[in-house]
């Protein structure tokens, strides 16, 4: 069963993944010193991180969620409002300077366990799966098979994308540099676009 809004899902998460925030900083910073190989460790415990966090939303608040739609709705604004938010956020930001100081060796679990905390504590990410990620899943259906497709879409994605971030590092260090305004205006556009789109198709 296809979730609700599958591929409006796909382009907000997508749009999401291209945005360097926090897990593609410390992915690029990683690749720099350490290496493409070592920066799949730090995927892995990102997805990780965001696994948990989705299944706790989902299976926690679920029945909550269909028991009380009215709370969907409300949500759904709130997430609406963090779109706008995020889209300010993201286009009056600046690039970051990630080049890295006093590097020591680290341990394949070191470079999982980094990965697993800045996710597990970004903001964006428990911004994300409460108020947008129940938006795309009819509890009153199978929602176990909705989350799986919707979990899995996200975490190979984020995985694909984290990869991406790292194999091309030091190519997407000088292209930000050059241009520090180009993405984030992209970004936040979209952003957005993303944001009316919810306010007008979702329905509760």
């Amino acid at each position: 069963m296809i979730p609700l809004n599958y591929f409006l899902f796909l382009q907000i998460i997508l749009f999401l993944f291209i945005t360097p925030g926090t897990p593609r900083i410390l992915i690029i910073s990683y690749s720099m010193n350490y290496g493409v190989q070592k920066c799949i460790w730090t995927a892995l415990g990102d997805i990780t991180a965001n696994i948990i966090q989705a299944t706790l939303v989902i299976f926690v608040l679920g029945s909550f969620f269909s028991e009380n739609p009215n709370f969907l709705n409300t949500f759904k604004w709130i997430g609406i409002i963090y779109l706008l938010y995020l889209a300010y956020d993201i286009y009056n930001s600046r690039p970051k300077d990630i080049n890295s100081k006093n590097f020591t060796l680290k341990s394949f679990f070191s470079f999982f366990k980094d990965g697993f905390l800045v996710a597990g504590t970004s903001p964006k990410a428990w911004m994300f799966f409460p108020l947008i990620f129940p938006q795309f899943i009819d509890f009153n259906t199978n929602y176990v098979v909705q989350f799986f497709i919707l979990i899995t879409t996200y975490v190979v994605l984020d995985f694909l994308s984290l990869v991406a971030y790292a194999i091309l590092a030091r190519k997407l260090i000088v292209w930000i540099k050059a241009n520090p305004k180009v993405i984030n205006t992209i970004s936040a556009c979209f952003l957005i676009i993303i944001a009316i789109i919810i306010a007008v198709i979702q329905k509760y």
